[in-house]
């Protein structure tokens, strides 16, 4: 049985932009930004911070440090998200005037077989498409359903005069040269949203929109809340060199796995007890399920088995503070995506009335204590 929570008397549940939530997701999905070529989501979420009127700051790796600055200042919190996307980046110049490629992060091939996408050079880009090796019935016959899955057993095809690698060569085509997947997002009116790259651009925009309601309902926090943004969770770095050393509590926001054997679910607040880095901080994970009961937050627990977040960096780089994962539900995960507008909501008010709270480290040095029963 869950412990009790007794929140701070004074916490409110601000009201969720959702039309700034939603748009922020879409303008986000047409950015292309593997791990690794995250530059131009970098500066629009930059400008975007501005626009919120909160200040940041940029590290020399690309991730942003946000502040939304509270009454105290030492035994802080961070959430953090990601802004790096799957992709994939050219392995070989083949010559068939195709391309060989290897992928960026961890995902099946299986979802790059007739994916479009961008090819990034290094003087401008080429559209292009993912095809197994053997793509044509007409050509193959059923040699088309034989075909193993896998990175070796796809090429790039790009759409320019290409027949050789010395075609590849003359348009500029390199080995190293990125390639980004096309998101394909679309908005259904009942509120599914389907798209590639959900992870984790959807935690991003229900992070900003709980700051939005935070600033929008002039709510004073009781201690510094630091938004992070991170270009390279998808490889499994993530957090882990972004953090300052004042912060005693991280809020990891990502994707949660509706599937069989899985708890999770396409609507409400997924709160991770567990990933394959191990079990997350036991206080602050109860203080996120009570929280969620308090304030009629639709919520589920979850453990995954095969999944690390950014919390993970953070505790591998040394940090001595506790972490905890909450995220949003997406079906078929790192393939083509589906969520609800409704998990976002819920993702979104649970952030909102989390960073209200202080942290166990800051309440302990004040006197004040958690309570828990």
């Amino acid at each position: 049985m869950d412990q009790a929570f007794t929140p701070t008397p004074v916490i409110e549940r601000p009201a969720i932009d959702m039309d700034y939530v939603t748009g922020l997701l879409r303008r986000l999905l047409e950015i292309p930004s593997p791990t690794g070529f995250t530059d131009q989501i970098t500066d629009f979420c930059c400008e975007e911070l501005r626009s919120l009127g909160i200040p940041f700051q940029l590290t020399r790796r690309g991730a942003i440090r946000a502040d939304l600055v509270g009454k105290h200042s030492r035994n802080d919190r961070a959430v953090v998200a990601h802004v790096d996307t799957l992709g994939a980046m050219v392995k070989a110049l083949k010559p068939n005037g195709r391309l060989e490629l290897v992928q960026i992060g961890t995902w099946s091939a299986r979802f790059a077989e007739g994916a479009r996408c961008t090819l990034f050079t290094d003087t401008g880009s080429y559209r292009g498409t993912i095809l197994p090796l053997k793509a044509s019935g007409h050509a193959f016959n059923t040699g088309v359903d034989e075909q193993p899955v896998g990175w070796t057993n796809v090429e790039l095809r790009v759409d320019a005069q290409c027949a050789s690698e010395i075609d590849l060569l003359a348009h500029g085509i390199n080995v190293g040269d990125f390639v980004a997947i096309d998101s394909q997002p679309e908005f259904d009116p009942g509120g599914f949203v389907n798209a590639r790259h959900l992870d984790d651009k959807a935690g991003v925009a229900a992070m900003l929109g709980a700051a939005k309601a935070i600033l929008d309902a002039g709510i004073t926090l009781p201690v510094d809340c630091h938004l992070v943004l991170t270009v390279s969770e998808e490889i499994g770095t993530g957090a882990r060199a972004v953090l300052d050393r004042d912060v005693a509590e991280v809020l990891a926001i990502d994707i949660a796995t509706p599937a069989p054997g899985q708890n999770s679910r396409e609507t409400g607040v997924t709160i991770a007890m567990a990933d394959s880095s191990g079990p997350f901080d036991r206080q602050l994970t109860q203080k996120l399920l009570g929280l969620c009961r308090t304030h009629d937050i639709p919520h589920q627990r979850d453990v995954f088995r095969f999944y690390r977040s950014d919390a993970a960096g953070v505790i591998e780089a040394g940090y001595d503070l506790r972490t905890a994962l909450a995220c949003f539900g997406a079906d078929s995960s790192h393939g083509y995506e589906r969520t609800h507008l409704s998990s976002l909501r819920a993702l979104a008010e649970l952030i909102a009335v989390y960073v209200q709270t202080g942290t166990a480290s800051t309440l302990q040095d004040l006197g004040e204590g958690l309570v828990l029963t």
